[in-house]
């Protein structure tokens, strides 16, 4: 547990990644990072662009003989997921992550890891700084705030970059080539709060969900986790239907893409229901973990005496957020038709949050296919207006298409199968990854992405395989000396 991500191999790897961790990069908080790009591209010597967005760019010459191989653009994204366990004590803002080598694995202390997408930033970045590679013309994009919005990849402007192909190095799955991904939206519906004064003879409860694994709202969504949210809300509109419960405040999930792990909410009831009341949530407690055994067995409920608060959010829009809640879609809504075992179509309930006088449901939608995706958040936002709610759209991103005739794919399989004694598996991603987008811009793109092996991204369970770092980075180097020559 002692040992040091400084002493893994490969070291030039590991290194850049190590200096990345002591930086803070959630997103929309990327000043820091981006200066530290600037500063490792001019250091370099070599030509460095920050645009407008804060999208970083670094170019490479081609090494002698090899001028005339098709341009790569290695492309990365520079924030991360601030994710952590309510009882660790992490400001993603100003503390550097705290690394642990765990046998095969390296994790953080409670916090995520930022191995998505650092270690493929790192790569990059080895890329550049290597005096031994043999590479065509190399240019390295870092984009911003890639995990909020894609903001940097949807801002990037065309002409900017010069290269044939994009390398994405944003995977998760060492062995593994991804042509594809889906596309994304965002669903919220916004209740109007009115207070109302605690009714009298009130006992006052602070009703914790926590336990929960959470992870990636895409790659994770079809392992049948629990999400927080829901489980709080069906345990509320159960108590409220049964003992009179009232919310005095709610608080779920703080981000659109990680599958909610804890929420919060203070309640009260009448006092002659307490001893019922809290029998009742034991009882619940027992069948929701039985339900969740196998994919969730650390799930906790947690009922607390608190003092009585000073008010209560109205019975209306109570009545409405419970009906949201419980109606909204959320998980898996469709698998892919000519590939089983991949997810479709899917709705993560990320965020449940009163602040004043509102109460905020913020969802995102997943879809490999544009038009089941618009139908599904219109579905979503139908659900939020019945039941009281301003409902609206944004950050929409468009998915991916395959191309299963692509020639960096070719030369890719092949370079896998001579160094590796196998076929890489190709597949589509179910999650965001920012290769549709680019491709407004860069249309002419010839684009994969590929990683080593991260789990339990955007939570902090993260954790990558140390061996998959090195097998992934033998991969890129023997890829670009075998990148196609340009016609």
């Amino acid at each position: 547990m002692s040992k040091s991500i400084l002493d893994l191999e490969p070291k030039e790897v590991w290194s850049n990644f190590y200096s990345l961790t002591q930086i803070p990069r959630p997103s929309k908080h990327e000043d820091k990072i981006q200066e530290f790009m600037v500063n490792f591209g001019q250091s370099l010597g070599l030509e460095t662009i920050k645009d407008e967005t804060g999208n970083v760019i670094i170019k490479k010459p081609a090494t002698p003989g090899m001028e005339n191989r098709m341009g790569i653009v290695l492309q990365g994204h520079l924030d991360m997921v601030p994710q952590k366990n309510s009882d660790k004590a992490h400001d993603f803002t100003i503390d550097p992550i705290t690394t642990i080598v765990d046998g095969e694995w390296v994790k953080a202390d409670s916090t995520t890891l930022g191995a998505d997408n650092g270690i493929g930033v790192a790569s990059a970045m080895a890329v550049l700084a290597s005096t031994d590679l043999v590479h065509g013309p190399i240019e390295a994009l870092f984009t911003c705030d890639e995990e909020t919005g894609m903001t940097g990849a949807n801002l990037l402007k065309a002409g900017l970059l010069a290269g044939d192909i994009l390398l994405n190095l944003d995977s998760e799955d060492e062995g593994e080539l991804y042509i594809g991904c889906a596309g994304g939206i965002d669903s919220t519906g916004v209740f109007t709060v009115s207070f109302d004064a605690v009714p009298a003879g009130s006992s006052a409860f602070r009703l914790t969900v926590k336990g929960l694994k959470g992870g990636h709202s895409g790659l994770d969504i079809n392992l049948g986790r629990g999400n927080a949210n829901i489980i709080l809300n069906a345990l509320s509109k159960m108590a409220a239907e049964k003992f009179g419960l009232r919310i005095s405040a709610v608080n779920g999930g703080n981000l659109r893409n990680a599958i909610p792990r804890e929420a919060f909410a203070s309640v009260v009831v009448p006092s002659e229901n307490e001893v019922n009341f809290t029998k009742f949530v034991e009882e619940f407690t027992v069948i929701v973990k039985e339900e969740f055994a196998v994919a969730d067995g650390n799930l906790q409920i947690v009922c607390e005496k608190t003092e009585v608060p000073a008010q209560v959010i109205d019975l209306n829009t109570q009545t409405g957020l419970f009906e949201a809640v419980s109606k909204c879609p959320n998980g898996v809504i469709a698998m892919t038709a000519d590939m089983p075992d991949v997810v479709e179509t899917s709705s993560n309930l990320a965020i449940v949050r009163l602040e004043n006088d509102q109460i905020m449901i913020a969802c995102l939608q997943r879809s490999s296919v544009d038009d089941s995706k618009s139908l599904l958040a219109k579905q979503i936002c139908d659900v939020f207006t019945k039941a009281g709610a301003s409902a609206s759209t944004s950050g929409e991103y468009p998915g991916w298409k395959p191309n299963i005739n692509s020639p960096i794919l070719k030369t890719m399989k092949e370079v896998y199968n001579n160094k590796f004694g196998k076929i890489p598996e190709v597949k589509v991603i179910h999650a965001g990854l920012e290769c549709g987008i680019l491709a407004g811009a860069y249309p002419h793109w010839d684009m994969i992405s590929f990683g080593p092996t991260i789990r339990h991204p955007h939570s902090p369970d993260e954790k990558v395989k140390i061996e998959t770092v090195g097998l992934f980075w033998d991969y890129l180097v023997e890829t670009l000396k075998e990148t196609p020559v340009k016609e």
